[in-house]
Formats: structure tokens, sequence, C-alpha cells
């Protein structure tokens, strides 16, 4: 039999980190699916790199649209955030992460659009320059039409 993706001891720690459903007075429709079918999901489409379109509904975790939802409702909550902070800190207790001897790799923090940039650089150079381009000095003359009128040897030729 396969392991599960969501292992019990992994979903005692997330469990209490997920928002309570609301039920609405009045609301029909149908129930949500259980959190811990759409965690399943999740993994699974994260693991195998499928689209959410194509999670198979066999697995019983709902669509691949709800999974995605639930992903993003949760990401706005910090759910992840709130996980990754309780689960350093059951290791850290449990194996006695040293602190002291921690590095932080450049590649698992990227910079945002290039990073943050402290002051502009001043202008070296006048404001204004004339562009060698597009000028507002004389124009040149246009170049001649491309059917010339009738000239001394073409009307010689008829």
């Amino acid at each position: 039999m396969a392991r599960p993706l969501v292992p019990d001891e992994l979903w005692e720690e997330i469990e209490p980190l997920l928002p309570r459903h609301k039920a609405k007075p009045g609301k029909r429709g149908r129930p949500p699916v259980d959190d811990r079918a759409c965690l399943t999901g999740i993994v699974f489409v994260l693991q195998s790199g499928i689209p959410w379109e194509m999670l198979p509904q066999e697995m019983g975790c709902g669509s691949g649209m709800t999974c995605w939802r639930r992903l993003r409702y949760w990401q706005r909550r910090g759910v992840w955030r709130k996980l990754l902070h309780a689960l350093l800190q059951r290791v850290g207790q449990e194996e006695g992460i040293d602190w002291e001897h921690c590095c932080v790799d450049s590649q698992s923090f990227r910079a945002v659009f290039g990073g943050y940039s402290p002051a502009r650089t001043p202008p070296t150079g006048p404001k204004k320059a004339p562009s060698g381009t597009s000028s507002s000095t004389a124009r040149a003359p246009r170049w001649p039409c491309a059917s010339p009128g009738p000239t001394a040897t073409s009307r010689s030729r008829r």
C-alpha cells in the first residue's frame, strides 16, 4: 500500500492552523470539501507537477480548482507562514537546531524587481542635448517622387 501524502503527524501540526469554515444560515449548495482532502490534492499537484485541472477525481480531493482556491485562501490567511514557524519550532525543540551555526543561502531569498536601490544616481551632464536624429532646425529636402514627370528622353521614345 502506498504511503499517504499527508501523514497523521503532519496533519496534527497543520489542522489547528487552518481557518474554520463559517456555516451561513439558509445557504444551500454543496458542502465544502474536507481540509485534509484538499491538502492531499495540493500536495499531489505540487509533487507531480500536473496542471490543477488534471487532478484525478478518484483521489476524493474535489476538483483541481477547489484545491487551487483553498491553496490561495490559505496563502492569504498566512497558514503556510504559521506552519513554517511551527515546524521550525518543533524541530528546534526536538532535535536542537543550533541557530548559531545557521546561514542563509543567497538563492533562498530572491531580489524582487532587481532589489532595493538606496538612492537615485545624480545626473553628471547637462539636462538636455540636441538630438542627432531629430532636430527643430531646417529640414533636408525630401527624396524625389518615385515616378518623375516626363523628361526629354521619355518623350522621344513615344
